[in-house]
């Protein structure tokens, strides 16, 4: 039960109730309170003015009116199980001169009796469009319907009927399932002030053609190589579970040589007229679908020669760069060699030249300072 606080207009200054908003079958309670309490007679009226309660006394035969607290300052009554008929004003009236009244207003709330989806189509295919209907009966005020796929909020749209005092609302829903939406539910849900989490919903069944899928199951990598064999896996899942399925080489004859079991197909021994498309089909009650498989036959040591290949270059590398490296030990050692006896060899040309009147005397002395020197070294050993 919902109060909302109040104070109506009319010649009740010294009284004060509230509206009260109750669902259909609940209880609803009823205050007439006094502000500056005079010991007054305070009655209750009903919508039909006739006398509910007098101070303590009941004058009404319904029994559903219960009297909860009496003073000077207050008469409250409850109404149990109330229905649409009670609902309307009533009036507290206080016997004062002169006489003041005010008046509560009872609304009741009446929840949806029923929720129901009813679907086009049990089992669509996927690529239709459906629809959806979700119907909410006899309810007061008129529900708002929303609609959810899963956890996503979809929009439909919603007629109104009313009928005496109650409202029956009718939702549609326009859906295009595809294969994602199979097993997903589509949710009906209510939004109503009497109610909460009231819902339903229908889990949508969709139909859709295989899909298909080739994975190679020997060699499991590399080339497919002269010589050796070949297997081939072809998996197709659908609604209705694929039941026809069929190996076929693309514009050409299949090999006779080729082994099909079931799903697998098997060539032994491989050799370059096996070159080609080899496809998988699969069926069902919705449509065909089906997937390819490229088959090129290398040479029997096809990837052995770039193997060794590799492995030579990698070797050379090693070598040269080996070399390289000593060259650049024997360049800096020579460099420092060099740098080291420049400078002796430059002392040792220009003994006897600094004197000497033209060239030729310089160079005369200077082979001449040698012998000398030589002749000293001779000399002293």
């Amino acid at each position: 039960m919902c109060s909302l606080p109040t104070i109506n207009p009319g010649h009740g200054q010294n009284l004060v109730t509230e509206d009260v908003t109750v669902v259909e079958g609940d209880v609803a309670t009823i205050s007439c309170r006094v502000k500056n309490s005079d010991d007054s007679v305070i009655q209750l009226l009903n919508p039909n003015r006739q006398t509910i309660y007098f101070r303590d006394f009941r004058p009404l035969k319904d029994s559903r009116f219960q009297l909860v607290n009496f003073s000077n300052s207050e008469l409250r009554v409850s109404l149990t199980n109330v229905s649409i008929s009670d609902e309307g004003r009533y009036f507290c009236q206080l016997y004062t001169d002169p006489p003041q009244e005010i008046y509560t207003t009872i609304t009741v709330l009446v929840p949806p009796r029923n929720l129901v989806i009813d679907i086009e189509k049990e089992t669509a295919v996927e690529g239709e469009e459906i629809e959806l209907n979700c119907t909410a009966m006899a309810s007061r005020p008129a529900t708002t319907i929303r609609w959810f796929k899963g956890n996503k909020e979809l929009t439909g749209k919603s007629e109104v009927e009313r009928w005496s005092d109650m409202y029956t609302v009718t939702s549609q829903l326009l859906l295009k399932v595809g294969r994602e939406d199979d097993g997903v539910p589509v949710i009906c849900l209510v939004d109503h002030p009497a109610v909460k989490d009231l819902q339903t919903q229908r889990y949508l069944e969709v139909m859709y053609k295989p899909q298909v899928r080739v994975s190679q199951n020997y060699p499991m990598q590399g080339l497919t190589r002269e010589g050796e064999p070949l297997e081939l896996t072809c998996t197709a899942f659908g609604k209705p579970q694929p039941t026809d399925m069929r190996w076929l080489r693309v514009d050409d004859e299949m090999p006779q040589h080729v082994v099909v079991s079931g799903s697998n197909l098997l060539i032994s021994n491989l050799n370059k007229t096996d070159n080609g498309t080899y496809r998988c089909e699969a069926s069902n009650a919705v449509g065909k679908s089906h997937a390819d498989y490229m088959l090129f036959v290398y040479d029997s040591r096809a990837g052995e020669d770039g193997a060794i290949r590799s492995v030579d270059h990698a070797v050379v590398g090693g070598v040269v760069a080996v070399v390289v490296f000593a060259m650049l030990c024997l360049l800096i050692i020579l460099g420092r060699y060099f740098a080291r006896h420049k400078g002796t060899y430059f002392t040792h040309e220009a003994k006897g030249a600094d004197d000497a009147a033209d060239a030729d005397t310089a160079i005369i002395n200077a082979e001449g300072g040698q012998n000398n020197s030589e002749e000293k070294k001779e000399y002293f050993i």
